[in-house]
């Protein structure tokens, strides 16, 4: 452990422990040592086993399925730290759970982004680091410092190395043109962008493809694939229109409902995803077409400096060329 890093104290809760390993390796720390039991009713009990009082606490948690269960666990914990005196928490949540409830399109709904947002400032967290919040605006719900993190670099790398010809980047809908013109600019392709109705929360309408990509390597970029509906009607609009390949690129890998089967059915040569979120076995082995990037070292990059005080802007640079050791390619998310 390096001098300046001995009064931090990184702490992962049970939602994707993997990662944490990863994020703990590259900082070159132990993971603060935890203890999670439960009642017999299903209430948790968290018990820190060594002593941060004064310190700088980091608790990585993504509030992914089952939501409420990881959501809770993270409240706890930083509860816990602050009781126990910590000198400062930040909430590392790498997949921020709820946020796609943002605002009321109808009567009678609630904004679940913002009940989170003060939830996890009343438990106790003074900061909070995520990956790729659904939409930035999230960030306003937030009365404390928040570094919202983009996966772009990781998988920016990953697409650069494939040294593309004829590459047209596809925005699956209008909210993600910029994502995919950042990308377009960096891998030197051209954009198109598809018209999108959504009828409900599982089912859309593509209607329109604006662009061409007759006979060219399609990319589409996306924050999440959650069921799916979206990657793969827009992955069969783009073959429709003589999309020679087709690739997909996406932050948080969530396979929810019929998602596999959809992504299975769909003209997708590749699915490149990182691990914010846990990988279930039954998706790992259902899809052949799957390629797990590692932001562990992004995450570790942005905690070291949070902790240094030192400037995490940087890292938000989409042109920025963020080369760290080790960026993973996994299988097994292991």
């Amino acid at each position: 452990m390096k001098e300046n890093e001995a009064n931090m104290v990184f702490f992962c809760g049970r939602n994707n422990p993997a990662l944490g390993n990863k994020i703990a390796g590259y900082l070159g720390i132990s993971q603060g040592k935890a203890r999670i039991s439960e009642f017999p009713d299903g209430e948790l009990i968290i018990k820190l086993e060594e002593n941060i009082r004064g310190r700088d606490v980091f608790i990585m948690q993504p509030t992914s399925s089952p939501a409420n269960d990881n959501l809770m666990e993270l409240l706890i914990y930083i509860d816990c730290a602050r009781r126990a005196s910590a000198e400062r928490i930040t909430a590392v949540i790498p997949y921020f759970g709820y946020a796609r409830q943002d605002r009321k399109d109808e009567g009678r709904t609630p904004i679940t982004a913002k009940l989170c947002a003060n939830l996890l400032a009343t438990a106790g967290a003074d900061r909070v680091l995520v990956m790729d919040l659904h939409a930035n605006q999230i960030q306003g719900f937030f009365d404390i410092p928040v570094d919202n993190l983009g996966a772009e670099p990781v998988l920016r790398a990953y697409f650069a190395s494939k040294e593309f010809k004829d590459l047209v980047l596809v925005s699956p809908d209008v909210g993600n043109i910029k994502r995919a013109r950042r990308f377009a600019e960096h891998l030197e392709g051209k954009m198109a962008i598809i018209d999108k109705r959504r009828i409900s929360g599982t089912e859309i309408i593509n209607q329109n493809l604006i662009g061409t990509v007759k006979g060219k390597t399609v990319l589409m970029i996306d924050d999440i694939i959650a069921t799916g509906g979206t990657t793969s009607e827009s992955a069969k609009l783009c073959k429709e229109h003589g999309a020679k390949k087709i690739y997909v690129g996406a932050t948080h890998g969530v396979f929810c409902g019929p998602a596999v089967q959809r992504l299975q059915e769909a003209p997708i040569d590749e699915i490149v995803i990182t691990d914010t979120v846990p990988l279930k076995d039954k998706v790992a082995k259902s899809l052949d077409n799957l390629v797990v990037m590692s932001v562990a070292n992004l995450m570790g990059e942005a905690i070291r400096r949070i902790h240094n005080n030192d400037s995490v802007s940087s890292l938000f640079n989409s042109t920025m060329n963020f080369e760290l050791p080790f960026i993973g390619k996994d299988k097994n998310n292991s």
